[in-house]
């Protein structure tokens, strides 16, 4: 069998879902596009999708909920200066098209002389990350029933003190197609699952909760048994160890964050103020600092929109512009912003493939992808020995950033006292409050042990939620203030 280039592959997929079934072609999108150019406009982008979800929830040993949806649409959006024209349909015809475009080209007032010149096609770089598949149709709906009914009798065979038992499965298949003024045209084809485990133990009139789950831009095959019982046993360690925690002590203290999934608190207090709209704005704390020491010696921050099958990874952004491995933080020295195309144009500088939306009735922005640290030398048991008295926390729930300020507030949901070097017991209650980019400052060792989280990050940002992944070593970081139950 001969198959196409993928990059041909993905557009030929595209054409066929967005294009061809209303009676479009590229011509059409050119002309829409021109439209927009009657009027002088710095940046014209058109963005065609079609997203396929499904879900199912199990609750009290049965699959009590299941959905499927189908969505379709187009956003039209002219940039000029800092201005932003943008309108959606999910009409998708060459009518509506002209309509939106005509509408959003009154951003700026009519081009006078000859019409623009059309640009050449440019077609977006190759690069194939996760496969091209839905992954919808990768398990039958008696397989996915089967899998969730797997994770109910698991985890009650755990421990008798498991009292109740909730997981969930989401598929979702998304294709994207971009046409820009200056004649790229990218597509993308992005499959995405999820599989959460949610588990609540009780003992002695207690109740506490752990949770688990994971997944990626592959198909469900990926939960197979080993990695099912995986996210089973992972939640009820969690909710078990929570029935045994104590108030958590509350003061300044040495704080040692476990590796992966506690990056969230970089992606908050880190990762947001290093994207390219609020440093243009000059309202984040990194400002105008770049080329300046932000974070400790060993300190490496990495945005990186290219790991396979990841969940925040993109073959291209949501502008069509390839996703890059961006340095943020090198040994402590900011190196730049992550970037959209406007906010990257405005500033003088390259678009690093950050551009993202959530749907086709949202505007793009310069957002995350996989937000990690790199990992150091020490091992995480000489940095969990070097603790005198402090905090390990190794998961945790929900926080919040100031992004003027750098100010953070995270609660742990699995976190630990430690005296002279050992584990002395689990707590409850535990809120991590400092600044962001004093922080990075304070970080006095890096484990060798970098991992990304499972696959569960999802971030928002001016209403608009988006996948991302997150990912650190193990870290040492002194003087965080603690707020505690006790």
């Amino acid at each position: 069998m001969i198959s196409r280039e993928p990059t041909i592959e993905r557009l030929a997929t595209a054409r066929n879902l967005l294009l061809s079934p209303f009676g479009l072609d590229e011509t059409h999108l050119a002309r829409a596009l021109g439209e927009i150019q009657a009027h002088r406009v710095d940046e014209a982008d058109l963005y065609f999708q079609y997203t396929r979800s499904e879900g199912w929830s199990l609750e009290e040993g049965i699959v009590k909920t299941g959905s499927f949806s189908i969505d379709q649409g187009v956003g039209v959006r002219a940039v000029s200066g800092e201005k932003t024209a943008f309108a959606y349909s999910d009409d998708i015809s060459y009518a509506s098209l002209l309509d939106a475009a005509r509408t959003v080209r009154a951003i700026s007032s009519a081009a006078t002389g000859a019409r623009a010149r059309r640009p050449g096609r440019k077609v977006a770089g190759t690069r194939t990350l996760y496969p091209q598949l839905d992954p919808i149709s990768t398990l039958d709906s008696t397989a996915k029933v089967a899998l969730l009914g797997r994770v109910e009798k698991l985890a009650r065979g755990r421990d008798p003190r498991i009292a109740q038992v909730m997981a969930s499965l989401a598929s979702e298949y998304d294709v994207v197609l971009v046409a820009r003024a200056d004649g790229t045209l990218a597509a993308d084809v992005r499959p995405l699952v999820r599989l959460s485990v949610t588990v609540i133990a009780e003992q002695k009139g207690r109740r506490e909760m752990g949770h688990a789950g994971g997944g990626g831009r592959f198909g469900l095959a990926y939960f197979d048994d080993a990695m099912v019982a995986r996210y089973v046993d992972e939640a009820v360690k969690a909710a078990l160890t929570n029935l045994e925690s104590r108030p958590a002590p509350a003061g300044e203290m040495t704080v040692v964050l476990g590796p992966g999934w506690p990056g969230i608190l970089l992606h908050e207090a880190i990762g947001h103020g290093l994207e390219g709209d609020f440093n243009r704005k000059g309202s984040s704390a990194f400002s105008g600092r770049v080329g300046q020491r932000v974070a400790a010696k060993g300190v490496t921050v990495l945005d990186d929109g290219t790991l396979s099958d990841r969940r925040g990874s993109l073959n291209v952004d949501d502008e069509g512009n390839t996703s890059q491995r961006n340095v943020l933080i090198e040994d402590g020295i900011l190196q730049g912003y992550i970037q959209d195309a406007m906010n990257a144009r405005l500033m003088g500088v390259a678009p690093t493939g950050n551009g993202r939306r959530e749907s086709y009735a949202h505007v793009p922005m310069p957002r995350m992808t996989n937000t990690y640290m790199l990992a150091g030398d020490k091992t995480p048991q000489e940095i969990v020995a070097s603790i005198d008295r402090g905090l390990y926390a190794t998961n945790f729930g929900g926080g919040q950033v100031d992004i003027t300020s750098g100010k953070f507030v995270f609660s742990a949901s699995e976190a630990y006292w430690v005296e002279k070097g050992r584990i002395l017991y689990p707590v409850k209650g535990a809120t991590i409050v400092g600044n962001g980019p004093d922080a990075l400052t304070r970080v006095t060792m890096i484990g060798n042990d970098m991992q990304l989280d499972s696959g569960v990050g999802t971030c928002g940002k001016d209403g608009q939620s988006v996948p991302v992944g997150v990912g650190q070593p193990t870290l040492r970081i002194d003087g965080l203030t603690v707020g505690g139950t006790a």
